[in-house]
């Protein structure tokens, strides 16, 4: 589970804090310049910027741009033609951005998308040639990690390219990452960046730099804005994911702190169900109207609706064409064209939001034993209920008497689908019901940074704030994390060994920590392959280390370690007492070693890593 970055000294003496938003739809950078000082005692630190990545427009046009859009077209030969895809850094052979979302629209065969979210898919070997799915012959295809690793190339290249004298390998670079991803799927993150070239950052979940965006700026009024007491709840709708996360704000000798109380699970639910709920509105009207389309461009059609819903005016003229390509002498000859109107997007945006109680629970439909290789999307589209289910699970100490779930205070809104401010309302006015049913006040709103570029900038302020030059947020693990014991029981036909879990990582165990696992006794096989069973829980924020889960039904199954401890001379299959000690490196992600407890292999330790193949 051992990271393959950690901090250098490089970072420690970079000139630049830099936030990457690696994002499901849009990436983005912003960078600090850590040598700029504050103008005077109580005047503000410097504001991050964002920082512009040139990308492919149309053939052999580059654009710089603000939002790097996190899709990766993997051109034809006759497509790339010499100099059609060159960027200022060279031809990398392949398009990352603005073109590769455009032309995706038209050719859905070849794009890559929502890379970010196939990281954390549990049934699948995100280093596998997946990438597109359900690509013909002779498109090569790419794993999840690589398509992360191209975009995240694009960034460093495009930093590079500007940045001459201070290059983005040698910068203190935080990469963000969903609340909800799992330690593999952090790990994933981890790698895809250092197959991009840039193998020191440390990892930074979104909801929290979101906050710290916010923190900045609002400058000093923030501390009249939030109370010690105030719960902080941040919710975060991008193009894949909803995000939900707890804040709390403390008092620190006399100074306002803030602490994340818990993170929710990882819900593929965004913009991209809009878009696809958009086109299932547009292929049905066509339908009614004689016209039919296939599965190749219901694709595009899809791609087509996130154009349409994102375009500048669509609000103002009340409609906007869509164009689905043609598939010659298929079902339809030549270019289908239709339009979209702002009054189909409301309807169906509004589906998303509906008016639920807080006792609500996401719908679970019964699923098909066979079924085609993809995301795991949520099955109940109805964001409120998702978000019903992580407030009163996310309960703990801090809730007050007779609430029957933690009342958040204020709210604070984050990514690309809330930038129709009559969802914000809708959310907004959901929460507070359910808060002021039970006696609470309603939730003061904050003003977000931006809705696009406030991870970015958040990010690159955290690197401010962990060299004591701003208000640091206290997150650590957003789950706790167990390992799986087998219990020594006579054999029994048809029974497997009985199985528990013990508490390796407790919830919000500091970055750069390591603990020993106290009171447990347990054996370890050296020299043969054994199978280490790995469990997350973002719902048991109590367990201790060496706390002992008995039922491991109620815990999240990580994907296993399937490894050989080496053996010393004579020991190959002996069974040796070990001991455990877990640490949260200063990445962000968890490691595990075991050490012998017996005089004859003493000062032997082994580390254990994720296994990312055949999972």
């Amino acid at each position: 589970m051992t990271a393959r970055a950690s901090k250098s000294t490089a970072s420690a003496a970079a000139r630049y804090s830099v936030g990457i938003d690696l994002g499901t739809t849009n990436s983005a950078m912003a960078e600090v310049d850590l040598a700029v000082q504050p103008a005077g005692p109580g005047e503000p630190l410097p504001a991050p910027l964002p920082v512009e990545a040139p990308q492919i427009v149309s053939p052999g046009e580059v654009a710089p741009r603000e939002l790097l859009p996190s899709f990766v077209y993997l051109p034809s030969p006759h497509e790339a033609q010499k100099g059609a895809f060159a960027l200022p850094w060279g031809d990398p052979g392949h398009v990352v951005g603005a073109y590769a979302r455009d032309r995706g629209a038209q050719v859905p065969g070849r794009l890559v998308s929502s890379a970010k979210s196939w990281l954390s898919h549990p049934g699948v070997d995100k280093r596998g040639q997946l990438l597109p799915m359900g690509a013909e012959a002779e498109v090569p295809r790419i794993s999840p990690v690589e398509a992360s690793a191209r975009i995240v190339s694009h960034l460093r290249a495009a930093w590079d390219a500007t940045h001459e004298d201070d290059k983005l390998a040698d910068q203190a670079v935080t990469l963000t990452v969903p609340a909800s991803f799992d330690a593999a799927a952090r790990e994933l993150t981890v790698q895809a960046a250092a197959q991009a070239g840039l193998g020191n950052l440390t990892l930074l979940e979104e909801p929290q730099a979101a906050l710290y965006a916010w923190v900045q700026s609002a400058g000093d009024s923030w501390r009249k804005l939030v109370h010690p007491g105030d719960v902080i709840l941040v919710v975060d709708i991008g193009g894949g994911t909803s995000d939900f996360s707890l804040i709390g704000v403390g008092e620190e000798e006399g100074r306002l702190s803030l602490t994340r109380l818990a993170v929710g699970d990882h819900i593929l639910l965004g913009g991209d169900n809009v878009d696809l709920a958009l086109a299932h509105l547009v292929r049905s009207r066509l339908e009614a109207e004689g016209r039919k389309l296939d599965s190749w461009q219901f694709t595009a059609l899809t791609h087509a609706s996130r154009q349409a819903k994102e375009h500048p005016e669509l609000q103002s003229r009340g409609k906007v064409p869509l164009a689905i390509p043609g598939r010659g002498s298929g079902l339809v000859g030549g270019t289908v064209r239709t339009e979209l109107s702002v009054a189909e997007l409301r309807s169906v945006v509004e589906g998303f939001f509906p008016d639920v109680s807080i006792d609500a629970a996401p719908a679970q439909q019964r699923r098909l034993g066979l079924t085609t290789l993809g995301l795991p999307y949520a099955q109940d589209p109805a964001v409120t209920r998702h978000l019903a289910a992580f407030l009163r699970r996310a309960g703990g100490a801090e809730k007050k008497k007779g609430a029957s779930f933690l009342h958040p205070t204020a709210l604070l809104f984050n990514g690309g689908v809330f930038k129709d401010t009559g969802l914000q309302e809708i959310v907004g006015k959901q929460v507070d019901r359910w808060v002021t049913a039970e006696g609470g006040a309603p939730l003061r709103r904050l003003v977000p940074f931006s809705l696009d570029l406030s991870v970015a900038h958040g990010a690159a302020y955290s690197g401010l704030a962990r060299r004591g030059r701003g208000i640091r947020i206290r997150g650590g693990t957003a789950r706790a994390y167990y390992v799986g014991i087998e219990s020594a029981a006579p054999a029994v036909p048809g029974y497997p060994a009985p199985l528990r879990a013990a508490c390796l990582a407790p919830f919000g165990m500091e970055e750069g920590s390591s603990l020993e696992i106290p009171g447990l006794e347990v054996g370890a096989v050296v020299g043969e392959k054994s199978s280490f069973r790995f469990f997350a829980s973002s719902a048991r924020r109590e367990d201790q280390p060496g706390t002992v889960v008995e039922d491991v039904s109620e815990l999240q199954e990580l994907p296993a370690i399937e490894a050989e401890l080496p053996a010393r001379e004579g020991s190959a299959g002996e069974v040796l007492p070990v001991g455990l000690r877990a640490s949260v490196t200063e990445v962000g992600t968890l490691a595990l070693e075991l050490f012998a407890r017996d005089e004859k292999h003493a000062g032997g330790a082994w580390k254990l890593e994720f296994s990312v193949r055949g999972e």
